[in-house]
């Protein structure tokens, strides 16, 4: 059996994978013509390998499976970097081939820069940004490395692993009743034991869970940790989703640019249960020593060790641990609680004074783009997922968006790339092409995966790409104009950064073209009632993202600052000692 044949046989049949993302080039055409040729795996050439690795990951984050992006050697490989890193600082399992020169042509330890055409040391390159890479030189050793890779991507901390593979190896013959197996070690998880925590949730009097991005494989046991301990509850940027957010006490996002509702509510709190959040500083704010009380408690639960010993946060109690583990055993003890009446009324009245949509009528000047978000609210229906780029459209979207039941919201957290929003809908699409994906994006990221719009006219995909067309980079122009006394350098019209005509784009790429602005938005259901859409939402005038934290206040001092009556007001702590500036 042909070697290719037999990672593609393994990639279909034992990890359940249906579509593989990848550009061909001379060092991977074995693997993709073995793609080809099998008629149980198809093979989605991508346009370009970032996009690609971009859509192995939101293949992967929408169906819960392994993602897949391959590439050739050299330019290939170094194009898939910043999926690559995507991907693992956001914990997204994605097996990540590239092709390589046949190992007669490669260097090894020669102290020359390059021997082979193309030859580039991938797997050092790439080793600091995945769990695992290695370069298989030997034939004998494909399914070993193929099950080792691939356990190692999807247990612990999920993430990318990377297998750089010859082009004298993919083509090589081999036996695959004579390979030897990968066998993982025993489960050495820790024991969930939540006794040590039992008396502080019993004495709480204001407890809050906090939902981070890896408690999104624990909705279920989230749901179930609800009934049994009816909690208000926050989310992080990345876990937003993680669970029924028409939940009466769900307070909604917290940190840098959250809910203002949500940081007052989780300053006020005195035990905070944060689950498969890293709370760092985006989380928390620059002053650590405002976020939470020192009289109050935090229990801080990740299934990474690391990221327990490394936190700024010193005074937490730490448990390593599954989220959904933990949340389960949790729901099924016997804590008798507070009477949370008084709390869950307090939480109520937070969320009426200060949610989103107040946030928007009082402090927001150039309430347009937020119309755009309030729109997509109306018009949704359940199952639909938003996915956000990055900058001011990626806070418009992750303030104002409300997901309805079976709704998800997906965006980049760790690395951020522009760029991110469009092939990672593509790959959410081709993992479930049920779902209709809404694709939000700045005009800066937009133009950055153009590749991309070709898919979905190709494959008629059920995404709709909404261009937040502010003609500038705005979330650097909202720095600029607060640091750099209004000096917009690269991010408009007049300093250097020019959007291109997208109506051409449109066509280019075979997408159905609608030019928009906030007049046009009462009839947005007309507007989207296809998909394959392109469109152009055109926004004048500067724009901002409110509500947001600035780097020297705590938490429940977000920008516009309410007046010092009204805050002392609404909030249970005494806050007498926080001077105002």
């Amino acid at each position: 059996m042909k070697l290719s044949d037999y990672i593609v046989d393994y990639l279909r049949h034992r990890q359940g994978v249906e579509v593989v993302f990848g550009y061909i080039g001379g060092m991977i055409t074995h693997l993709v013509d073995s793609l080809y040729c099998n008629p149980d795996i198809r093979y989605v050439q991508s346009y370009h390998e970032q996009s690609s690795a971009f859509a192995a990951e939101g293949y992967a984050r929408e169906n819960g499976r392994l993602g897949v992006a391959i590439s050739t050697s050299g330019p290939g490989a170094t194009n898939m970097i910043t999926g690559v890193a995507d991907a693992y600082f956001d914990s997204v399992p994605v097996l990540y081939i590239t092709g390589q020169v046949n190992t007669y042509e490669y260097k090894y330890l020669k102290t020359v820069r390059q021997q082979g055409f193309q030859e580039t040391d991938v797997v050092s390159i790439l080793k600091p940004i995945t769990k695992y890479a290695v370069m298989v030189d030997r034939a004998e050793d494909i399914r070993y490395e193929l099950e080792k890779a691939c356990h190692i991507a999807m247990s612990d901390r999920k993430g990318p692993v990377l297998i750089d593979l010859p082009m004298d190896i993919q083509r090589a013959e081999i036996d695959p009743e004579k390979l030897r197996s990968f066998v993982p070690e025993d489960d050495k998880s820790e024991v969930v034991n939540i006794n040590n925590i039992a008396e502080l949730f019993s004495k709480a009097k204001r407890p809050m869970l906090l939902l981070g991005g890896g408690a999104h494989g624990a909705r279920r046991e989230t749901l179930e940790f609800l009934k049994r301990y009816p909690i208000p509850v926050v989310t992080s940027l990345m876990g937003r989703g993680a669970t029924d957010e028409t939940y009466p006490f769900y307070l909604g996002m917290i940190g840098s640019y959250g809910h203002r509702c949500a940081n007052m509510g989780i300053a006020n709190s005195d035990l905070l249960l944060a689950v498969g959040s890293r709370l760092d500083t985006r989380q928390t704010g620059a002053k650590i020593e405002n976020f939470f009380r020192p009289d109050a408690k935090i229990v801080h639960v990740d299934i990474d060790r690391n990221e327990l010993e490394c936190n700024r946060l010193k005074e937490r109690i730490s448990i390593n641990c599954d989220a959904g583990k933990f949340l389960k055993e949790f729901a099924s003890s016997s804590i008798e609680l507070q009477d949370m009446s008084g709390w869950q009324e307090y939480i109520c009245k937070l969320k009426e004074r200060y949610n989103q949509d107040c946030e928007i009528e009082r402090f927001v000047e150039n309430k347009s783009p937020y119309r755009m978000m309030q729109a997509l609210n109306d018009i949704s229906r359940e199952g639909d997922v938003f996915c956000a780029d990055i900058g001011q459209n990626q806070m418009w979207a992750a303030q104002t968006l409300k997901l309805k039941q079976g709704q998800r919201f997906v965006t980049s957290g760790g690395l951020a790339p522009m760029g991110f929003a469009i092939p990672t809908s593509v790959g959410m699409a081709f993992a479930n092409p049920k779902c209709r994906v809404f694709a939000v994006c700045g005009d800066g990221g937009f133009h950055m995966s153009l590749q991309s719009l070709l898919l979905i006219s190709q494959y008629d995909l059920p995404v709709n790409v909404i261009v937040m067309n502010n003609y500038a980079l705005g979330m650097i122009t909202q720095f600029q104009t607060l640091y750099f006394d209004g000096r917009m350098a690269g991010a408009v019209s007049e300093c250097g950064y020019i959007v291109p005509e997208l109506r051409n784009i449109a066509k280019a790429y075979g997408l159905k073209y609608v030019r928009i602005t906030e007049s046009d938005l009462c009839s947005a259901t007309e507007i989207f009632s296809e998909t394959g859409l392109l469109v152009d939402y055109r926004i004048d005038g500067l724009t901002t993202v409110s509500p947001k934290l600035e780097f020297d206040k705590p938490i429940y001092m977000t920008s516009p600052l309410l007046p010092d009556s009204e805050l002392r007001d609404n909030m249970l702590i005494d806050i007498a000692d926080v001077r105002y500036s």
